[in-house]
């Protein structure tokens, strides 16, 4: 089938998107978010006029003659946008075959074990301790991953003593709970090798980003230097940089974000480079929108899977803009878990009053750019 028409609503946070093919069936994606206004028009000026028109059914050969059309425009917003095409179009696959995502890609409907991830810098170790007892607790997570230093720190905690004091106070608070950091690329090596001991030493499993995130060499450095399982790779945006964090094995977990790095195929593409080395892979999955539940289905078919699913613990004081994004309730956790359905593709419906709130743009009726006018066609002719 060929894709007829592209539509996309957005507000500032997400943007999600709608494809139609010629006979008529659907498939909701979701662009990544953030600034999703800007990427909004990302998507229909570089992204919409290569794909109306060609087979739905090759996902990682479109996503890569997109990519070579667009070969100046590498990155992030080119990635960002390019994730609401490839994730309508899974769902576009899913809803079709009458199967989930999971099932299209080589896995099954089921349970995914989740930790509860907090995204929340600004409580006293004791209130974060507390609070992370209470909501393992209630929600039966056998998992929890917490903050430490300070976001792009560079050796400087987000108060004076911070970090010392919320490992021990955690960690004690949570006994027979695996524990997780993320310094999200606070410190140098020296302070990471410092902390990562102490971490060892608190029975933490897993050290997320624990310096600046593009310096390959530096994180090596620092997974060389310690026992504790370094994680990286949410803020990469090319398999071409995968294929270096693999191939020097910078990491032990491999963290692509599917929603980043430009949806699906080009996570599984990465999940493969891991799966050879031997590496496993926990993506990063930050919030409730889609790429939540497009993690849960890549879970459900990875050999090389991690062991639990990110699964953010914050309400609308830190996220109120993921309030109401789908129908139903399709993140409920039962016993520290989330399902997959047997619903076809993501197995989610987004929500009317939200579409109904969204800014609106349909690719019929579009305007061309000249830019589009210039180049569209000729270099089309030849990809």
């Amino acid at each position: 089938m060929k894709l007829k028409r592209l539509e996309t609503f957005h507000n500032e946070f997400v943007c999600m998107v709608r494809a139609t093919d010629e006979e008529g069936a659907i498939g909701w994606g979701q662009c990544s978010t953030y600034n999703a206004d800007i990427t909004a028009q990302v998507f229909h000026r570089q992204i919409v006029p290569w794909a109306l028109g060609q087979e739905t059914g090759d996902i990682a050969g479109l996503v890569a003659r997109i990519e070579r059309a667009e070969h100046k425009f590498p990155g992030s917003y080119r990635n960002r946008a390019m994730a609401g095409l490839d994730t309508a179009l899974w769902d576009l696959a899913g809803r079709r075959a009458g199967l989930p995502v999971a099932a299209l890609i080589g896995g099954t409907a089921g349970p995914v074990r989740a930790y509860a991830s907090s995204m929340r810098r600004d409580l006293t170790p004791e209130a974060e301790a507390e609070r992370l007892k209470r909501i393992c607790g209630e929600q039966g997570f056998t998992a929890a991953k917490f903050r430490i230093g300070a976001e792009m720190g560079e050796d400087r905690d987000q108060w004076e003593g911070r970090t010392e004091a919320i490992i021990p106070a955690v960690t004690a608070a949570l006994p027979g709970i695996e524990t997780l950091v993320d310094a999200n690329s606070g410190f140098g090596v020296a302070r990471a090798i410092v902390v990562g001991r102490m971490l060892q030493d608190h029975g933490v499993g897993h050290f997320e980003e624990p310096v600046p995130w593009w310096d390959l060499e530096a994180t090596r450095a620092v997974a060389g230097a310690l026992e504790i399982d370094v994680a990286g790779g949410e803020q990469e945006v090319e398999t071409g940089r995968f294929a270096q964090m693999v191939g020097i094995r910078a990491v032990d977990i491999v963290q692509p974000d599917v929603m980043y790095l430009g949806g699906l195929a080009k996570t599984l593409q990465v999940a493969r480079m891991a799966e050879a080395a031997g590496l496993p892979v926990t993506p990063h999955a930050a919030n409730l929108g889609l790429v939540t539940m497009a993690t849960m289905h890549l879970l459900r078919a990875l050999p090389n899977a991690g062991r639990y699913l990110e699964f953010s613990i914050e309400g609308d004081d830190y996220y109120p803009w993921q309030r109401g994004l789908f129908a139903g309730d399709p993140f409920r956790v039962t016993d520290g878990q989330l399902t997959v359905s047997e619903a076809p593709g993501w197995g989610i419906e987004p929500d009317p009053g939200w579409l109904a709130r969204a800014t609106y743009t349909d690719s019929d009726a579009a305007t061309g750019s000249a830019y589009g006018a210039l180049y569209h066609e000729t270099l089309g002719a030849r990809l």
